[in-house]
């Protein structure tokens, strides 16, 4: 019985691989909405980025890159670049003030890109476009 559960347990990696594919892209893509739209809440004081600006540049590879996780479109090339600009955002603005990411508020920013550097390994699981396009 339970090699059974463990059996089935572990058939579902595939699907799972696709279901924190779409979680972290729609995580993602709020992140995009709050810094180009202002929705569901702004950054501080309820503004927008300022296009050009480096936060806008993030917010739109947020936006852009977040749904087409959702989707699992070009997934691969997708993650790999969201994990260099996380990576980027990490270095850039959380290291210098704390090397401990939980003292620089820095743990999001690292999760996301591990996680995006995972999925440019393991692609959009079967429950993505990229699967249907293989088909």
């Amino acid at each position: 019985m339970a090699s059974s559960l463990a059996h089935r347990w572990m058939a579902s990696a595939p699907k799972l691989l696709s279901v924190l594919r779409i979680v972290a892209g729609f995580l993602f893509f709020l992140a995009g909405t709050s810094k180009i739209f202002a929705f569901p809440v702004g950054m501080p004081g309820g503004l927008t980025a300022v296009f050009p600006s480096q936060v806008w540049i993030g917010g739109v590879l947020e936006l852009v890159g977040g749904a087409l996780l959702i989707f699992g479109l070009f997934t691969r090339p997708t993650a790999f670049v969201l994990s260099g600009e996380m990576a980027v955002a990490y270095f850039q603005f959380h290291a210098p003030s704390s090397f401990w990411p939980t003292v620089n508020n820095g743990v999001p920013a690292v999760l996301d890109c591990f996680i995006f550097l995972y999925l440019s390994a393991a692609g959009g699981g079967p429950w993505s476009v990229d699967a249907l396009r293989k088909r």
